[in-house]
């Protein structure tokens, strides 16, 4: 088996990017929808809304993490980090994937700025992974540590009866906890508290906005 070169890597992480673009451009709702609305006979009207804003905002997070993985694999140094960056977005996408489904079973819709989360998110993944494979992990480690807090978040703040949409939640936590350990295990450079800062700041922009659009 031939070795990839770097514009091996490019044009196929190019591929994955345009596959994410053309999936977010399909953002109405699914043609089945209607089949999971009858889920929701216990939520109030206005419970329904706050759950679909919140879901709303959790598809908006995995699409941002669909374009930070595949930046960062795309300008990882190392396979073995290219390769964790890429079984990352293949989680994250099932995540993506959960969440879309829940908003169509709430009549609702995902953000319509999703491409522009994607595209900016890749921007920066690419870029973090440019300082180096550590950078890059603990980029991962700092990321997944604030989107645990912000699940926790969103666990409190979901109606008590929304079930579903607390299960999703709970199952995506352990996941992006899991991706923390698997980054801290492989090795990372931990960021400097103003990074971290400009990343929760970067953070409540996309959330803010997500929920209502």
């Amino acid at each position: 088996m031939r070795d990839h070169s770097t514009l091996d890597h490019f044009l196929s992480h190019t591929e994955s990017g345009i596959r994410a673009m053309f999936a977010l451009l399909g953002m109405g709702r699914d043609a089945d929808a209607d089949d999971h609305e009858l889920i929701d006979d216990g939520l109030q009207a206005r419970e329904k809304k706050t759950s679909a804003r919140l879901m709303r905002v959790n598809h908006a997070g995995e699409v941002a993490a669909q374009g930070l993985y595949h930046g960062q694999a795309l300008t990882a140094r190392h396979q073995e980090v290219r390769q964790h960056m890429q079984d990352c977005a293949r989680e994250e996408q099932a995540h993506l994937d959960w969440c879309k489904k829940r908003l169509n079973e709430l009549n609702d819709r995902p953000s319509t700025l999703a491409p522009a989360w994607y595209l900016g998110s890749y921007a920066i993944g690419a870029t973090v992974g440019l300082l180096g494979d550590q950078w890059s992990l603990g980029f991962v480690s700092e990321t997944e540590k604030q989107v645990v807090r912000h699940l926790d978040k969103h666990l409190s703040r979901l109606p008590e009866n929304d079930t579903r949409s607390q299960d999703i939640l709970r199952r995506i936590r352990e996941d992006e906890a899991r991706h923390d350990e698997n980054a801290q295990n492989a090795g990372v450079h931990k960021l400097p508290e103003l990074a971290c800062h400009a990343m929760q700041a970067a953070s409540k922009v996309m959330t803010k906005t997500a929920y209502w659009a």
